[in-house]
Order: C-alpha cells, then sequence, then structure tokens
C-alpha cells in the first residue's frame, strides 16, 4: 500500500440492517476535515430485501452527491447468531456493490483494527470512539447524531485515512542474522 498525498475524500461505512453509519472526510495533505455524518434508520422496513434496496438507494445518493474516490467499510465480526451475521453480510455487499459500480475502490477493516486506529484500544466502546473522533476531527457535541452508528462509519474513514496515509516502510532483512551477513562491515 503506498503512502497517498493527493486531495481525496473517504466514505466510511457501518453497515447495519436496522441502523447503517456513515461519515465522509476530505483529506487535503495531512488536512482532515469533516464533511459530513450520519445514519440511516431502517427500522421500518420489516422486508429484508427491501431494506437491502434501501440500502443500496442511500448509498448510491451519498456517493452521487459527495464523489468520494474511496471507500472504507468495516467487517461483519463473527457473532453467535448465523442469521443475524447473514443479513450483517448482505448489507455489507450492497453496500460495497454501490461503491463499485461507481469505481470507488474498497478497503475492509475488521472492527478491532477501526478501534485500535482511533483510540489505541481494540475493545474501545461506541461513546469512546465517537469522543476520539470529536476531539481528532473537532466535531462540535451538537452535531454528534444520536445513533452511534454515525460515528462508527466516521471512524472507518479515519481509519482508512491513517492506514493510506503513512509512508511504508520497505523491509530489507527477514532477520537481524540475515542483516549481519548481509552487512559484515557493520557489526563490530
Amino acid at each position: 500500500m503506498q503512502s497517498k498525498t493527493t486531495d481525496r475524500i473517504i466514505m466510511g461505512i457501518d453497515p447495519g440492517t436496522n441502523i447503517m453509519g456513515y461519515g465522509i472526510i476530505k483529506v487535503k495533505g495531512k488536512d482532515v476535515q469533516l464533511i459530513t455524518l450520519g445514519f440511516f434508520d431502517l427500522h421500518n422496513i420489516k422486508d429484508h430485501y427491501l431494506t437491502l434496496k434501501e440500502i443500496h438507494r442511500q448509498t448510491t445518493a451519498l456517493i452521487e452527491k459527495y464523489l468520494p474516490d474511496e471507500m472504507a467499510i468495516e467487517a461483519p465480526f463473527f457473532g453467535k447468531n448465523v442469521q443475524s451475521m447473514l443479513k450483517l453480510g448482505r448489507a455489507q455487499g450492497v453496500a460495497i456493490t454501490a461503491a463499485l459500480l461507481h469505481d470507488i475502490p474498497v478497503t475492509e477493516y475488521a472492527p478491532l483494527k477501526i478501534k485500535m486506529s482511533i483510540t489505541g484500544n481494540g475493545s474501545a466502546s461506541k461513546e469512546q470512539v465517537s469522543s476520539m473522533l470529536k476531539k481528532i476531527l473537532g466535531i462540535p457535541t451538537e452535531e454528534i447524531p444520536i445513533h452511534l452508528d454515525a460515528t462508527d462509519g466516521l471512524a472507518a474513514a479515519y481509519c482508512h485515512y491513517l492506514q493510506t496515509s503513512r509512508p511504508q516502510i520497505e523491509k530489507k532483512y527477514s532477520s537481524w542474522k540475515e542483516y549481519a551477513l548481509r552487512n559484515p562491515d557493520k557489526i563490530k
């Protein structure tokens, strides 16, 4: 993965079949600005297939309005309820499809990776993630939606920014022993 230095817009999605959170950031050099964050409330749609249709419609509307260059999406975590996992995976797949149909590259991140990137703690709560993003991006408390799935979507976008903005260090040696063998003059 190479370091990204150009201006870009990153959309983050926290997939869900009841509440689906999203956050969109603009990156200019090393400056990151919040464009928007929010959620789709899907509780009132009783047919799962119609929920998927609405996720596609809403995600497409966001893409067409904000024109993101990249999408970051939270991977479903493995729970005990197989049916819930299947539904969540379908919701994620529909959001990914909306991005791919607009030629937007998608990167998936595990919840632990996202939480670790934002808070330094892979088991951080939604409240801790939200609080840290408020500080990092200077978001006023009144602009944080009631459903923290919105800040979870924003966290996916910010995690992607962090993961793709760091210069990648080229690994030249697999061990100290290999280094010593290749550089005997530097070992005393």
